[in-house]
């Protein structure tokens, strides 16, 4: 009998493969890659259009604390998504609330912008949260303090807001756990809490990793929230200086400059855990 070349074969199913990844990969090249190109070479040139990197030098003159605030808020905030999300995801795997998975779920569906704004209604000197606290008659008033342009009041923010694309996705994960091997956890008499932080967490790594990055990525790059909740006299994060720089003084280089230092940072946490699947 002849046998069958099975090369043409092997060579379709490659172009076929290359034919349903280019609608994605063409998406990112004109979303991203292109968009990237621009700022990085528009970071190249000072006002005086002569090419230089003294924008970076002078991003990280001026705006290095900034830097660094932002990354210690989006981290701290990080932190705190992950430990809620856990707890929240893991209780309402092991116990089914609908209702209370509906609530925690609200945040997905408010603009950035609302939720600033809320956030600086709910934490102002007389706003809901000290008003609240008052009827109590425990405290005065007067007396209680304003996290609404605070440190606090930017992470309080940041996390309330990314908290229901982050427990989406955590609970998908928990959800593909076999309910076999928690019933036998339960036989041996492991709890809600060790079911948590010795099964689901452990066996949900990949879900949780892809979480951090998504909602890391996006604290990064928020504008709404620090311009509504960032306190003017002191650090900002660096999204309100890029602003600064674009609207009020026109310096679209540095402003390139400080986009690109963000972007590095959001790549760097991205490559850092996309290394850490490939070594598993």
């Amino acid at each position: 009998m002849r046998k069958t070349n099975p090369q043409p074969m092997v060579i379709w199913r490659k172009f076929a493969g290359v034919g349903l990844a280019a609608p994605a990969i063409a998406v990112v090249a004109l979303l991203f890659v292109y968009p990237f190109i621009l700022s990085f070479i528009s970071s190249l040139r000072s006002q005086d259009e002569v090419w230089t990197f003294g924008n970076y030098t002078e991003a990280f003159s001026l705006y290095g604390g900034d830097l660094l605030f932002t990354l210690w808020v989006c981290l701290v905030s990080l932190a705190l998504l992950i430990l809620l999300t856990a707890m929240i995801g893991g209780f309402l795997r092991l116990t089914a609330h609908p209702v209370l998975e509906f609530i925690f779920k609200i945040p997905l569906f408010v603009p950035f912008v609302v939720v600033g704004h809320a956030m600086r209604v709910f934490l102002a000197p007389h706003g809901t949260l000290n008003s609240a606290i008052a009827v109590t008659g425990w405290f005065n008033p007067d007396s209680l303090p304003s996290f609404a342009f605070t440190t606090f009041g930017l992470i309080a923010a940041l996390v309330w807001k990314n908290l229901g694309l982050a427990l989406l996705l955590v609970l998908g994960g928990f959800r593909s756990v076999n309910e076999n091997m928690l019933e036998a956890a339960r036989g041996m008499g492991a709890g809600k809490f060790k079911l948590i932080w010795h099964f689901l967490v452990p066996m949900n790594k990949g879900s949780i990793g892809v979480m951090a990055i998504l909602t890391f990525t996006s604290m990064l790059g928020c504008f709404s929230i620090p311009a509504m909740l960032g306190n003017p006299g002191g650090r900002q994060m660096l999204m309100m200086d890029l602003y600064h720089q674009t609207v009020f003084q026109h310096n679209y280089g540095l402003a390139n400059a400080i986009g690109v230092i963000t972007y590095m940072a959001s790549l760097g946490a991205a490559i850092y855990y996309l290394k850490g699947l490939s070594k598993k």
